[in-house]
């Protein structure tokens, strides 16, 4: 089992930037990959940044794209996301995961461990 911990989300105003953090605990051994997902209210969860745990490569939804960066830091078993020129349009929940599935998938049911989320508001 592997406990997942999100923390950072806050209230920014547009176009500001906000970095939001995840860190796992338990039986890490074993990950394949850790996502980013959000969801806004009356929507379906969606895929943000995926990040390649053994060689960090990184895929990103085509809507933050050039905006958000996904990152991770091996030693302190963290994900980060760093979010720059924030819209409204990413009000969410945001949620960390981790994918054993030993290859690239954006999709949430290869995803086996979740954190609690976090809040980001983007508004003025």
């Amino acid at each position: 089992q592997v406990q997942l911990v999100e923390y950072g989300g806050r209230l920014v105003q547009p176009g500001g930037s906000l970095r939001v953090s995840c860190s796992a605990s338990g039986r890490t051994f074993g990950t394949y990959a850790m996502g980013w997902f959000r969801q806004a209210p009356g929507r379906e969860r969606e895929y943000v940044a995926v990040i390649i745990w053994r060689d960090g490569t990184t895929y990103y939804a085509d809507s933050v794209k050039g905006r958000f960066t996904i990152s991770r830091d091996i030693a302190k078993n963290t994900v980060y996301l760093n979010m720059d020129s924030l819209k409204p349009g990413d009000t969410a929940v945001y949620y960390c995961a981790r994918s054993t599935r030993m290859a690239h998938t954006t999709n949430a049911a290869d995803f086996d461990s979740w954190g609690q989320g976090t809040q980001v508001t983007v508004s003025s």
